[in-house]
Parts: C-alpha cells; structure tokens; sequence
C-alpha cells in the first residue's frame, strides 16, 4: 500500500529554493558547471564509441539495466546545489550532469551523494559544521523530488527504492576531517544518514598528499608501504575510528588513502572496504588509481573497487574505461568491480560519457568485449548491494558485542 501511495503522490517538480529566475536562459549560465565530456575528435562525424555497434547490444544493455541498475559510487551534486539559489533536478538541468531525466534515462538505481568539501576547506568545527549542512541539503533535495528520489541507509531500502522505481541516495562519502577526531560525532552523522567515510588527511588516518597516496608516483603503493613521507597509515585512534565504523554500519572508503592506511584497513576491517574512485594504475599512473597487488588483495578481502568515469583517472574515451574495467576485473574478479560516475565533481568526463544518461553506451562495450550478463549485473549493482548489506549483518553482529567508544584521541594517540 505505501508503494501504491508512493505512485500515486504528485508533486510539482521544484526542487530549490527561492524564486525562479524569469529568463531560463540567464539561470542556466549563472549555474555552476561540471568539466563535462571532453570534445568530440570531428565534429559531425558519428560517435567514435559507438561507430560499428549494433542497435540490438545497446537495446540489450538497456533491457540488462532495467533489471540490473547502476549503483553509482560517488555523484558531487549536493556540493553543487548547495550554491544554487534555484533549480529544478524533474525538468532537467543542462548545466548539471545528473536530473532525474537523465538518471532514469541512464537507469541509475542508486547513487552515493559525496558530502566531500571543496579542496583547502578548514577543518575542526568548520569542516563538522559544512558537513552536516550538506547532510540537511540531502534530505531536503531528496524530500522535495519523491517521485524520483528516495534515501537509503541499508540494504533493504536500497531494493525498496529500486523496486517502486525511484533512484536510492545513500548519504557519503563524508571527509574524515568531518568527524572532528570524535567518535560521538561519527555516531552523530551516522545517525543522520552518513554511510561511507573516506580515511585521509587527518593525522590519525595517513596525509594522502603526493606520492602516498595509494598509487604513489610509481604504482608501487606509496612511499607510506616503506615507512617514508607518506606516514605510517591509520594511527591507535585511527583503528578505534574504524571499529566504531564497523559497529555502525559505515563503509571505508580508501581512495586516495595511504598505502599503509588502505593495507590497514583491509587486514582490520570486519566489512567490506570500498575504493570510491580508483581505477587501474596500470593504465593510468593517476595516484588515487591501485596498484595490481593492492587490487588483488582487494579481491581476496570482497572489497569493492569503484572505477571512475573521468577522463584524468581513466582516458579521454570511453573504451578507456572500459579497459580499465577489464582489467579491475581480472585481477580482483568479478565480484569487486563497479561504477563511479563522478558527475558534477568538477572534472572532465570522457568522450562518450557525458552524464548520467550514457550508462547504456558502457554497458553496451562491455558487452560487445564478451562480458556476461551474470558479470554486468554484479558490475552494475550486485556488487554494491553485496558490500551494503555485508555492512549492515557486520554493524548487527558488532552491536552485540560491544557498546559504543569512549575512546578519545589525545588518549590514543597523546
């Protein structure tokens, strides 16, 4: 019946604040815009990745993704909406990459919506402060579009939300630095909806700057593995911060975390860990990319790989992601592979993956390189849905064994 319900509410479709500016044409150039798709190689020419597919793969990866929709890894929508005095996510935005037009269009089943500052943000109270402001801005965007949007914090809302066809929005990935080094105010963002925090830069966590971060400058896993600039990874205080999350229900998500952070967390973590956006540093040196050792540890510890949708971590086309892809694949298996769009992050996207709509022109590649349908939907959102719910049986076990953490970091840490 509350589905039912839920099908029959009717909403008008503005989703901001304020009052809407009169000339459209105006709102659209004040609005903040993503990097977007880099150019096209000749204009007016057919998509290079798409020249020589069938119509019939594209029709199957459709049909493929209504009943496997992409949970997506990370979307930077909040930290764009947060500046806009008005817009409208049912009509569509075209200076954003993600609407609900689009979303439904690229059948995106769940999105992780990052709760990440903008780069040299303060920390301390400020960062607390920003952080739950952008956790009311979810919810409140959320509310405001319940024919499209549903928020989810486990497992089965996740189904739940896919099931009456809206789009799952999972709150994070939060910077460490939001925690202010507490462990009540994890539990107090926990509490609100946070559900994935990424471990780095903060002193208990690992400086993920530079060559320690997890790919370093040579793929070799930083120079944090050795001891050197990239320090020693996740300090006592650290190891409680992750217990508590374990106990929680909160996700680790070790992209761009150090070497020894992330080989830390593997070995600690009675849950799933999660690389938010890393792809193969193989391909592609980028340092938030993981080496081929560190991706098959990952395979072996059922952690989650999230590969990246843009051009600077992946390649300038879509058969670059592709291969990237297949070769996460490879190494840590099928069943740690995903998706990571990355839209509205700021940053540039590759040919042929503009926004969120373009879901169906990946999925259609893979099948044309001789991917199962068992594989995509694991890729698309099996895998996904498997890392939640390990979450979720790991916080229940975990609240039966112990209470919440006193634990402070000057007591820890000194």
């Amino acid at each position: 019946m509350a589905d039912l319900q839920d099908e029959l509410h009717h909403t008008t479709g503005l989703g901001g604040f304020g009052e809407a500016p009169a000339d459209p044409e105006r709102r659209a150039a004040r609005l903040p815009q993503d990097a977007g798709e880099l150019p096209e190689e000749g204009a007016g020419e057919p998509r290079h990745e798409d020249a020589g597919r069938s119509g019939d793969t594209l029709e199957r990866a459709r049909a493929l993704l209504a009943a496997h929709p992409v949970a997506d890894g990370h979307n930077g929508l909040p930290r764009v909406l947060r500046n806009l005095p008005w817009y409208d996510l049912e009509l569509g935005e075209s200076a954003l990459g993600t609407d609900l037009p689009r979303l439904r269009a690229g059948h995106v089943g769940a999105q992780f919506w990052s709760l990440h500052l903008p780069p040299g943000s303060p920390g301390g109270e400020r960062a607390v402060d920003a952080t739950l402001e952008l956790l009311d801005l979810v919810r409140r965007v959320v509310g405001g579009h319940p024919e499209g949007l549903r928020l989810a914090l486990d497992a089965g809302q996740l189904a739940d939300a896919r099931h009456c066809g809206r789009t799952a929005v999972v709150p994070g990935p939060a910077a460490a630095a939001a925690l202010g080094d507490s462990l009540g105010i994890l539990r107090s963002l926990h509490a609100l909806g946070l559900r994935l925090l990424t471990l780095s830069r903060t002193s208990w966590a690992g400086d993920a700057e530079g060559t320690g971060a997890v790919g370093g400058a040579d793929g070799t896993g930083g120079a944090d593995d050795r001891g050197g600039a990239g320090g020693p990874g996740l300090t006592r205080f650290g190891e409680e911060v992750l217990r508590e999350m374990n106990r929680l229900g909160v996700l680790a998500d070790l992209s761009g975390a150090t070497g020894a952070t992330a080989r830390r967390c593997l070995a600690l973590s009675k849950a799933p860990v999660v690389f938010s956006r890393s792809a193969a540093h193989a391909l592609r040196p980028h340092p938030a990319n993981l080496p081929d050792d560190l991706l098959t540890e990952l395979g072996t510890a059922h952690g989650l790989c999230l590969v990246p949708l843009t051009a600077e971590q992946t390649g300038p086309s879509l058969r670059d992601v592709a291969d990237h892809l297949d070769h996460v694949r490879r190494l840590a298996g099928a069943h740690c592979v995903g998706l990571s769009g990355s839209y509205d992050t700021g940053t540039a996207h590759p040919r042929g993956l503009a926004d969120t709509s373009r879901y169906p022109h990946l999925v259609a590649e893979l099948l044309d390189r001789g991917w199962t349908e068992a594989d995509v939907a694991l890729l698309t959102w099996g895998n996904v849905q498997r890392v939640v719910r390990c979450a979720d049986f790991t916080a229940r076990a975990a609240q039966q064994r112990r209470g919440p953490s006193t634990a402070r970091i000057e007591d820890l840490d000194g």
